[in-house]
């Protein structure tokens, strides 16, 4: 019984050295699909949207508050095609747009095995909308920058003293308004304005390094 009783506190203490403690650093660099679910409603010519799904290089700093609780600011850029979808002109190539949407979310971790660490949570998401390429038919486009809510879930596994991988999926219910100006040949030089939901979901693979 003796014996028994100093394996399992021996078990205790390598379980707890190796659980994530409060002020600990994890960083993960991800590949990362974003697929938008997009629609639009335009003035004028009516129709919708469509925007691609790419995929980027994703980078994010998760900071313990407590043992159990993160804050986690995500980075990355994404490039989209943008097509105005059944309007009174057809598919309209609008062009292509740069988003940078910094996210911030705070994650609720429960450990469920040695070595696994899944976690949930929320936050918000900033939107900037740059260096925007307009297509043949449009002579000029602005996105108006916006917050947006985000949810996450995911789950880190130890592959390592200090490293994992991480599986990660996040949404985020973005909207934003497009003012879209086409060249005077196409419609005499109209000027639309589209209420534009994109929405997308990102799905994440990576790898990972606590400090």
């Amino acid at each position: 019984m003796k014996k028994v009783w100093i394996l399992a506190l021996l078990v205790s203490v390598t379980l707890t050295s190796l659980a994530q403690q409060k002020g600990e650093w994890r960083v993960r660099l991800r590949g990362t699909v974003v697929a938008p679910d997009a629609s639009a409603t335009i003035s004028t010519i009516g129709g919708s949207a469509d925007i691609s799904t790419t995929v980027i290089p994703e980078l994010d700093f998760t900071y313990f508050l407590t043992k159990n609780f993160s804050a986690n600011l995500i980075l990355g850029t994404t490039r989209h095609q943008i097509t105005a979808t059944e309007t009174a002109l057809g598919d309209v190539n609008v062009g292509k747009v740069w988003l940078l949407p910094p996210t911030l979310t705070f994650l609720y971790h429960a450990p469920v095995a040695k070595g696994i660490l899944p976690y949930v949570g929320a936050g918000v998401n900033y939107t900037i909308f740059y260096s925007a390429k307009n297509g043949p038919a449009i002579a000029h486009t602005d996105y108006k920058n916006k917050f947006a809510f985000a949810a996450q879930i995911g789950s880190d596994f130890d592959i390592g003293k200090n490293l994992f991988l991480n599986i990660d999926v996040k949404k985020i219910w973005l909207r934003t308004d497009a003012t879209v100006t086409t060249i005077p040949s196409v419609a005499g030089g109209a000027t639309v304005i589209a209420n534009t939901k994109i929405d997308p979901w990102l799905f994440s693979l990576g790898i990972g390094k606590r400090f």
